[in-house]
């Protein structure tokens, strides 16, 4: 069951960041290419990567703790840090606005740990396979 869901889990968490850029794009009235769609979400998809890598998250794939949450804290830390980096999102001088970090921290916490708080017990709740 583990293999399964640790595939399952990186691609539900890689469509929920996607969904998250294409939100954040179309709420500025940005068009929402492929290209354009890419720039918004990588930095949020290397954040996820190394959050992956660091709570081994394909070992327990649908905990909450430690996997979703440090997932999600490495999603939203090095994706705030890839834009600085790489100069996006800067408005009238202000490099990372507070008001986006607390917008996307939100958004990314719900995304990345809400589903698996939903799912979770959903799964467990299931009978095992006939033995």
């Amino acid at each position: 069951m583990t293999r399964t869901w640790g595939w399952l889990a990186a691609v539900v968490d890689i469509v929920l960041i996607v969904v998250f850029a294409l939100i954040g794009r179309s709420s500025h009235a940005e068009a929402s290419s492929v290209v354009g769609t890419w720039t918004t979400a990588y930095p949020f998809l290397a954040g996820w990567a190394v959050g992956s890598l660091v709570s081994l998250a394909w070992k327990r794939p649908l905990r909450i703790w430690p996997t979703g949450v440090v997932v999600w804290v490495a999603t939203v830390a090095v994706g705030m840090l890839l834009r600085v980096l790489t100069g996006q999102g800067d408005v009238a001088g202000d490099p990372l606005p507070l008001s986006f970090v607390i917008v996307a921290t939100v958004v990314l916490g719900l995304f990345l740990v809400g589903w698996r708080a939903i799912v979770r017990p959903l799964v467990e709740r299931r009978p095992r396979g006939r033995a």
